[in-house]
């Protein structure tokens, strides 16, 4: 994974790690352990079902440009439906406490995509490569286009 990309990782993957923890430390308290360990339990998904994401996306980024926009509209609808099937699958287990792992799995789901966002828009990514072969300073410039 290029720097740029594991730069994006961490910022999205660290502040939902503290959403979770601080969502395990309130879980644990109003419910118990099974509130704890269904917050934990929801923030691993998260960024599984996210780090998972982003890989896909920057791979198709790299070998399918012209694909990128429609692939990341169809990703994050794809991730926004599994984490409702999980916890819909969910709903019912003596595991966990499932309200802890349901608002868990909201708040860490949106403190990903609002850091994912912010880290893209703070990025500084080419849109254009450089063209290595372009005139280097002192080197006078080719003419083109019409000599009148």
């Amino acid at each position: 994974m290029p720097s740029n990309d594991v730069r994006i990782l961490l910022q999205a993957a660290v502040p939902t790690v503290a959403v979770g923890a601080i969502a395990a430390v309130v879980s644990g308290v109003v419910a118990g352990g099974e509130g704890a360990i269904g917050a934990v339990v929801a923030t691993l998904v998260v960024i599984l079902f996210m780090g998972i994401g982003l890989y896909v996306l920057q791979r198709t980024a790299k070998s399918l440009p012209h694909l990128f926009q429609a692939m990341g509209l169809m990703l994050y609808s794809a991730q926004i439906l599994l984490l409702f099937i999980f916890m819909a699958a969910f709903r019912d287990t003596t595991l966990f406490n499932p309200r802890a792992f349901a608002l868990t799995l909201v708040a860490g789901t949106l403190a990903w995509i609002a850091m994912q966002t912010y880290a893209h828009m703070k990025s500084k990514i080419l849109y254009v490569e450089p063209d290595s072969s372009a005139p280097k300073h002192g080197d006078k410039p080719e003419k083109t286009g019409h000599s009148s």
